[in-house]
């Protein structure tokens, strides 16, 4: 589950449906120059990432976002930019899936929203790692990536349960990675057990003070 983003990949296309609206050629040149663009800021970004450069990553990243927010879906399923899925059985899933039908836009968040959120944990940010994670699980409640970060960052704000929920849910969808998952599970209990403890030895000399304090009145 390392920050390290998957290579970005080419549009995929799939054939133009009665929802694609129809683009004036400067339209389409306008489409598919910020698309272009938000991927070359992406890649920016997930260079510098990998070299440690998180300032740096994070600039790239919300640059990037600039581009992507506010493109048209049915426009860029006009270019070919959608994102093809199995067709489903009834035509109530069908309905639904056409209102949540994916495009390369949609993708693209995700990726940059879970990196985003990797970037943020490593700066021990963790309210913006679980507001990140949480628009990348938005766009895909399968990334276990996100999931996991979201996770580690609720243990580290001291929400355990919460935590240990997101956790469990990241084990369940990506069992290859239970191991990392469990290290991290064990980790927030043993810190959930330590606060605990402190917590408890706190109180108890609190009692104490009070005791002494009514025996000498």
């Amino acid at each position: 589950m390392s920050g390290h983003a998957a290579p970005t990949s080419t549009p995929l296309a799939i054939p133009l449906d009665a929802n694609a609206v129809a683009l004036t050629p400067e339209e389409k040149t306008q489409v598919a120059s910020k698309m272009q663009i938000a991927h070359e800021k992406k890649d920016v970004a997930d260079t510098a990432f990998k070299n440690g450069d998180l300032k740096n990553a994070l600039r790239s990243y919300h640059e990037a976002l600039m581009y992507l927010h506010g493109l048209d879906k049915n426009a860029l399923k006009s270019l070919g930019m959608g994102v093809p899925s199995l067709p489903p059985p009834s035509a109530v899933d069908q309905a639904a899936s056409a209102k949540d039908e994916k495009t390369e836009v949609d993708v693209m968040l995700e990726k940059i929203y879970a990196n985003m959120s990797a970037c943020h944990l490593k700066q021990e940010n963790w309210k913006r790692a679980v507001d990140t994670a949480d628009k990348a699980i938005a766009k895909n409640p399968a990334n276990s990536k996100a999931l996991f970060r979201k996770g580690k960052a609720l243990g580290e704000l001291g929400y355990f349960e919460k935590a240990e929920v997101v956790l469990l849910e990241a084990k369940k969808i990506a069992p290859n990675e239970a191991p990392l998952v469990d290290a991290e599970l064990a980790r927030q209990r043993a810190a959930d057990r330590e606060r605990q403890k402190a917590h408890d030895q706190k109180l108890r000399g609190w009692l104490s003070r009070e005791k002494k304090a009514e025996g000498a009145a």
